[in-house]
């Protein structure tokens, strides 16, 4: 299988740049499946159901959320109604929508989708790791699932690396986001699981991780309240992740980022610049 993660995605100029360039990222990788994080994308805080309808007919295939992702309060019943939109998994019990789903990708391939949210750094939540366990007893890659992909929402590195290293050869592709910059370490781990620290953002990146710089400036440098931080809406760059599978284990065979417009250096996997 070939799927193509997209990281979390800031404002309008995220959200117009990953309707733009899904549709060609599809066809030029051949895509299977294609999840985005969305928790940022309405004006930074939050998901909205008209934004979720714009990104699912643009082709993106499922969203997952993190620590923002009740900013924008209709999320609190949208979600319910919303099979393609989760939120991380390690919300108490009770919580509205769910962590963890399971959906039907190109050839009746079957695709898991959990997402998770660390605590370190972060909001005290039950623990990740824990969480992550119980759901993937439930399944098992190559078998009930054709693909497991676990975007861990975390600021600490080591949190993220953890989690790939104990799910290591047991699911598909562990990509990190939350922090907005993508890493540059993106490799198969030992056991067969793919693997990046954090896919980056798909926003402007003349900015202080999406916000508009001059907002993000003064709380620094004078310690004082601003206004309230509002996304850069200039070009935005579409950043993530693209991963191939064995179609027998699941296992990755190769993964590679992604990252398309604005401001940063683009590349793209080598089988599509081999298909230009």
């Amino acid at each position: 299988m070939r799927v193509a993660f997209l990281g979390d995605i800031v404002g309008r100029s995220g959200r117009q740049a990953v309707v733009e360039q899904v549709p060609e990222l599809r066809r030029r990788l051949d895509l299977d499946f294609v999840v985005a994080n969305g928790e940022n994308a309405a004006g930074g805080f939050g998901i909205t159901g008209k934004i979720c309808a714009e990104l699912f007919e643009a082709g993106v295939d499922a969203i997952s959320g993190g620590n923002h992702s009740w900013d924008q309060k209709e999320a609190l019943s949208f979600i319910e109604r919303e099979p393609r939109l989760l939120r991380p998994l390690n919300y108490p019990q009770g919580t509205p929508g769910r962590g963890a789903a399971v959906f039907e990708a190109r050839r009746g391939r079957k695709v898991l989708l959990i997402n998770v949210m660390g605590r370190l750094f972060m909001d005290p939540l039950d623990d990740p790791f824990a969480a992550v366990a119980r759901e993937m007893a439930r399944w098992r890659l190559g078998a009930t699932v054709d693909f497991v992909l676990v975007d861990v929402h975390a600021e600490a590195t080591s949190e993220k690396m953890a989690m790939a290293h104990v799910l290591d050869g047991r699911v598909s592709l562990v990509v990190g986001t939350h922090t907005h910059v993508p890493t540059a370490d993106s490799q198969v781990l030992p056991g067969g699981t793919g693997y990046q620290t954090d896919a980056g953002m798909c926003g402007d990146y003349d900015s202080v991780i999406g916000v508009q710089k001059q907002t993000s400036i003064e709380r620094f440098v004078r310690k004082l309240p601003t206004e309230r931080m509002q996304p850069a809406e200039g070009p935005a760059t579409v950043c993530g992740v693209f991963v191939e599978t064995d179609d027998r284990t699941g296992l990755a065979r190769s993964v590679e980022p992604i990252r398309l417009g604005g401001r940063l250096k683009p590349t793209l996997p080598d089988l599509a610049l081999a298909a230009e």
